[in-house]
């Protein structure tokens, strides 16, 4: 049975095929159907052609409209385009970086980061002028005026050694998670350890989703010495183990495994993680 005709489940018992995925995003008469395509075809890692020119179609679709004038449909596929290692989007998703949609922006940065491609890095860049003074929160919005946390972070997983300098400043903004981003952006870019002495120092904050999001960006790039702190910190188990697995698996591809066998370092997270079990 050939992927297009293959039947795949999601954790809610929906199944469907490529070939119906497909064809649910390109019609328009059901904005529900068509975001759920666009998510399922991320969600199982769908890289055939036509998948991929059908999701970057739908960063351009006018026909789903949020109340408050959002594109609910380019969010999804800017998502899916960033989970399935197609570089040729890259032009496509930087284009997205200009919407009038803030989550669309969001959803292209962090697709960005994920498709490594430094072509990105100067659009990326681009919403980090002004600096901290023009980081402000949208009139009548809940969020900033840009998508500075995923900017960031994407910039680092970019390795853009010359944006240094327009990241530094973030690390006193007045928004805590934003003083993380930048934070794990420049240890990514400097190796500097001291940045990261700040997010484990976040592990202690009184306040749940600033020790959630220092977890989650200590496990994405991999500080190896966050290991015993994230796993005592006070958050959800299912969380440390996220944060831990991306250690882990830095750990990992350091050493050399296989190869390597696995080390003492190793051996301590995979300890530390079936506690949390």
């Amino acid at each position: 049975m050939g992927l297009d005709s293959q039947q795949l489940v999601n954790a809610e018992g929906v199944s469907l095929t490529v070939e119906q995925a497909l064809a649910n995003l390109q019609q328009t008469d059901d904005p529900g159907l068509r975001y759920y395509a666009a998510w399922w075809l991320g969600r199982f890692r769908v890289t055939q052609p036509e998948a991929i020119d059908t999701l970057v179609s739908a960063l351009d679709d006018e026909t789903d409209r949020a109340p408050d004038g959002g594109y609910p449909l380019r969010r999804n596929a800017a998502r899916a385009l960033g989970k399935l290692g197609e570089r040729r989007v890259v032009p496509a998703l930087m284009r997205c970086l200009d919407c009038s949609d803030y989550y669309v922006r969001e959803s292209a940065a962090q697709a960005l980061g994920q498709l490594a491609d430094p072509q990105a890095i100067p659009a990326l860049r681009a919403l980090l002028a002004g600096g901290v003074a023009a980081a402000v929160p949208t009139p009548g919005k809940p969020h900033l005026v840009q998508p500075y946390n995923a900017v960031l972070e994407a910039l680092g997983s970019l390795n853009a050694t010359e944006a240094v300098e327009d990241i530094a400043p973030f690390l006193n903004h007045e928004v805590a998670q934003v003083q993380n981003a930048a934070a794990r952006a420049m240890y990514q870019l400097t190796g500097e350890t001291a940045y990261c002495d700040h997010l484990l120092q976040r592990l202690q904050a009184p306040n749940l989703q600033l020790r959630r999001s220092a977890m989650m960006d200590l496990g994405a790039i991999g500080y190896l010495p966050a290991a015993q702190p994230i796993a005592t910190t006070l958050a959800e188990n299912s969380l440390k183990l996220i944060a831990l697995q991306g250690i882990l698996e830095s750990h990992l591809q350091h050493i050399g495994f296989p190869a390597s066998g696995l080390s003492t370092e190793a051996k301590q997270v995979l300890s530390l993680m079936d506690d949390l079990l």
